[in-house]
């Protein structure tokens, strides 16, 4: 990517200027600085306005940030003061994969060079992906001086974030750079930061004239917000298991977000599918073709008679009828056969081929018995009663079915149980196909309290049957794809890394039940961040149930020693909510995986059998029963109570209903979308 060719957005965090974006006095000062004094490198793409609400921030930030263009530069203005109301940089912080605490310490340096003021700001800064992130105060001058003392800097950091080569971009040393960059050791941002010391550097927003906080670098605007007691810079991601429970999160780092958000983010870091060559049997079953099948034969090959019947040498100028000697037999078998001469006919099977000369068939219903051998065993005459037989009745004509070089089948295209597909391949000899490899998908429960399921003795207090693993092991086992058991991982985190691993070298996707909550043993967010250096796209979203769902990826070598990225699912231990999530997250992956679309559960309108009552506050993914009925409609029947834990309310579900965050009952007769998982049973089947 050219240095001229960057991309910046501006979000200003402040929820007066959210109110009334007139009073946003900093986003146009920042914009002249990239134009004015950014080298023609900068593109401002977006200004975006959020109150002080940390999901706001945070959404905002990886709406830019997890896509698959990202922005090269993200730079925020407000909320860094010590207000209770600021908080963005406990919004931002967790957001960071890496911190860049040079980049702070210029900008508080050239600060302190024009006020002492400058120490009360709590900037942050660091990559998200492939996105820098820099935090600004809320003042006009200080956001304009912070950006100016690193503007500079910034078009080398965000080259190297985006991918670029290190090495060929630091020959020439740091002199060159330097050059470059347009500085020198000599011209450091504190010295470019003094150049402002005629002025005063309040820090104050100027759109916040009643607010008596001019020198706190904050705005507090009239709200409360909660406090929080420990930097953002101690615990920026996951919680840090050495630390032990005090040091945990007493709240979620990671934003919640939509269903539908993390459907794109699934679809966006799901690895592509794999091409490799398979052989032509059932082990195709379920597979995707990679690319576009040809015929390399005719089907069929020869001309072929569709009756039992006679072959004969037909004519338009004169009559079929007639008695004529039986010549020969063609039974539905190889080898060469006599011509047929005029006059003849030949006895012929279904499916054989026609003697050379022949032109059509005469079914045997259109024919009578003359005369016989003298043993008696063969015909030796046969009557033709037939008027006006036509060349090429009752013939398959070669190529009639398929024809040489015709496309059989399309890339993308299923390779189903039904047998269609594979019949084709087989019937025009093909011996291997390209397809996309299925990932191979390992199956993991965590936790100290979880046991065998199958274990003969008494639980002891505290302990769980494992009822997870074998459900979703079946699961994923009846969408068609390899399962590796990977047993149960103790509460340690040197165990759980070892065992994922282990499990990363064998399987392409690993699926883990339990664990991702908030208590001081749930460590598969840590083991993923810390321990394997994985990116979480997502840990939370807003959902029943299944909020703590959480979509991972980790950098692993292939056997060719290539990068490449795999996917961890952690999904939350309740059982209902390991099997809603893994039909709604999973799934659509391992489609996206093996290059099958639509990716996921089919979608279609049902009809309510009764009246239910939605979660008010989250979309609500609700195990029911869909039933054909007599009258051509879908209906829906809940199974029950859906508390996440109740495994019973997936007994005989076929469906899930997708019911919206509403604070009113929906009635019976309302029409409702639902997620078809199995089988739809119908009234018709049912004897009366």
């Amino acid at each position: 990517m050219p240095a001229s060719n960057l991309r910046a957005v501006v979000l200003v965090v402040s929820t007066t200027a959210a109110k009334d974006p007139s009073s946003d006095a900093s986003s146009g000062i920042l914009a002249d600085v990239f134009e004015k004094e950014g080298a023609g490198q900068w593109q401002v793409m977006e200004t975006q306005v959020v109150g002080d609400v940390a999901v706001d921030i945070q959404r905002t930030i990886t709406r830019w940030t997890d896509r698959e263009d990202p922005v090269n530069l993200i730079i925020s203005t407000g909320g860094t003061g010590f207000a209770a109301s600021d908080i963005t940089p406990e919004a931002v912080a967790p957001l960071l994969h890496r911190h860049a605490p040079g980049l702070v310490h210029g900008m508080l340096s050239a600060s302190l060079a024009v006020t002492p003021f400058a120490l009360m700001s709590r900037p942050v800064a660091g990559t998200r992906n492939k996105t820098i992130i820099v935090t600004l105060p809320g003042s006009p001058k200080g956001a304009k001086e912070n950006l100016e003392s690193i503007l500079k800097l910034l078009p080398h950091a965000c080259l190297q974030a985006a991918g670029g080569n290190s090495r060929s971009m630091h020959v020439g040393g740091v002199k060159k750079l330097e050059a470059d960059a347009g500085i020198s050791a000599s011209t450091t941002a504190v010295s470019a930061a003094s150049s402002h010391s005629a002025h005063m550097h309040t820090h104050a927003h100027t759109h916040l004239r009643d607010h008596s906080h001019v020198y706190s670098h904050d705005h507090s605007h009239g709200h409360t917000m909660p406090i929080r007691h420990t930097a953002a810079s101690e615990n920026p991601r996951s919680n840090d298991p050495t630390q032990g429970p005090s040091r945990r999160y007493r709240d979620s780092p990671y934003p919640i977000l939509s269903v539908e958000e993390a459907a794109s983010l699934i679809k966006q870091h799901t690895p592509p599918p794999q091409i490799i060559t398979a052989k032509v049997d059932g082990s195709l079953i379920g597979c995707i073709l990679a690319e576009d099948v040809t015929a390399t034969e005719a089907v069929p090959a020869y001309r072929a008679s569709i009756v039992d019947g006679y072959a004969v040498i037909a004519s338009t100028e004169t009559s079929s009828r007639g008695v004529f000697p039986v010549a020969q037999v063609s039974h539905a078998a190889p080898g060469d056969i006599p011509a047929l001469m005029a006059g003849q006919i030949a006895r012929i099977t279904t499916g054989a081929p026609l003697p050379p000369g022949a032109t059509s068939v005469v079914m045997v219903e259109d024919t009578l018995l003359k005369t016989m051998t003298e043993d008696g065993q063969e015909e030796k005459d046969v009557e033709i009663l037939a008027e006006s037989v036509e060349p090429g009745q009752n013939v398959r004509e070669v190529g009639s079915d398929i024809a040489e070089g015709e496309t059989i089948l399309h890339k993308g295209e299923e390779i189903s149980a039904t047998g269609g597909e594979l019949g084709l391949l087989a019937s025009v000899g093909k011996a291997d196909v390209r397809v996309y490899k299925k990932p191979v998908v390992g199956v993991l429960s965590t936790g100290d309290e979880i046991v065998q399921h199958d274990r003969p003795d008494s639980l002891r207090r505290g302990e769980v049957r494992d009822c997870n693993r074998p459900t979703v092991m079946a699961a994923v086992k009846g969408w068609g794809f390899e399962v590796v058991d990977l047993g149960i991982a103790r509460d340690a985190p040197g165990a759980l890394e070892e065992t994922l691993r282990d499990a990363l070298r064998k399987v392409d996707l690993i699926i883990t039940t339990g664990g991702v909550s908030m208590g001081e043993l749930d460590l598969l967010k840590p083991t993923i961040e810390r321990s394997l250096g994985g990116s979480i796209h997502f840990g939370r979203v807003s959902m029943k149930p299944g909020k703590p769902t959480t979509f991972a990826t980790v950098p692993v070598k292939n056997n060719a020693g290539e990068r490449i990225s795999k996917v961890i699912f952690s999904l939350p231990g309740n059982p209902a909510s390991a099997i809603v999530t893994l039909h709604l997250f999973v799934l659509p992956s391992l489609h996206y995986a093996s290059g099958l679309s639509p990716a996921g559960l089919p979608k279609m309108l049902v009809t309510l059998s009764h009246d239910i009552t939605p979660d008010s506050h989250r979309a609500e993914y609700h195990r029911a029963i869909i039933t054909a009925s007599k009258d051509g409609l879908l209906y829906a029947s809940s199974t029950g109570g859906q508390r996440s834990s109740r495994v019973g309310s997936l007994r005989s579900a076929n469906a899930l209903l997708c019911l919206p965050a509403i604070d009113i009952p929906l009635a019976k007769g309302t029409k409702i979308e639902a997620l078809l998982m199995g089988k739809v049973g119908s009234e018709l089947d049912i004897s009366e």
